[in-house]
C-alpha cells in the first residue's frame, strides 16, 4: 500500500512539473504578431512598422515588484541604445488600472512607449502571456530570438541586442 502511494505521488509530482515547463517555458522562435497597440498618448502603433531594429516587448504590471526593479535598468538601456535603432514597447497587463499605469511612468519618467491591453489582445497573440515580467525580443527581421518570463539578464540582452544592431 505504502509503495501505491509512492508512486502515486511521484506521478503526481512529475506530472506538476512538466505541466510548469509547459508554463514556463521559452517560446519556439518564430515570427512576431502583428498587432496593432494604442499607447498611452493616444497612437496607434503597429508592430511590423518597428521591423528593421530590435524590438524588445515586455508585459508588465504595476503590481510586479520585479517589473518596477527592472524598469530602471530598462530605462537606461533604452537611452543607450535608443539612438542606435533599439525600440522597446512595455504593454501593461489587461488587470492593471490605466491610471495606475499612468502614475507609473509619471513617477518613473518612462522614456519608451507604454500601450494599454484592455482586452488582453496583446498577450494573447504573444502565446497567452500571463505572468509578468515576460519579456520578448524581437530580431530585426521580425523573429522572436528569445522569451524570458522573470527578471531579464540586462548584460546578455545588451550584447543580444548590440549584436542585432551591429548585423542591421
Amino acid at each position: 500500500m505504502k509503495f501505491r502511494q509512492t508512486l502515486a505521488t511521484l506521478f503526481a509530482v512529475m506530472l506538476l512539473g512538466m505541466l510548469a515547463y509547459l508554463w514556463l517555458a521559452p517560446a519556439a522562435p518564430g515570427a512576431s504578431p502583428d498587432i496593432s497597440l494604442m499607447t498611452l498618448d493616444g497612437e496607434e502603433l503597429q508592430l511590423s512598422s518597428l521591423r528593421g531594429r530590435p524590438l524588445l516587448v515586455t508585459f508588465w504590471a504595476t503590481t510586479c515588484s520585479s517589473c518596477v526593479r527592472e524598469m530602471p535598468h530598462l530605462i537606461k538601456l533604452y537611452d543607450e541604445l535608443a539612438p542606435q535603432g533599439l525600440e522597446i514597447i512595455a504593454i501593461a497587463m489587461d488587470y492593471d488600472p490605466p491610471n495606475r499605469v499612468l502614475a507609473m511612468r509619471k513617477a518613473h519618467n518612462i522614456p519608451y512607449p507604454i500601450a494599454l491591453d484592455l482586452d488582453a489582445a496583446a498577450a494573447n497573440a504573444f502565446g497567452n502571456v500571463r505572468l509578468t515580467p515576460t519579456s520578448f525580443l524581437v530580431a530585426p527581421d521580425g523573429r522572436i530570438a528569445y522569451r524570458k518570463t522573470g527578471t531579464l539578464d540586462m548584460a546578455n540582452l545588451r550584447e543580444d541586442i548590440l549584436g542585432m544592431l551591429g548585423a542591421s
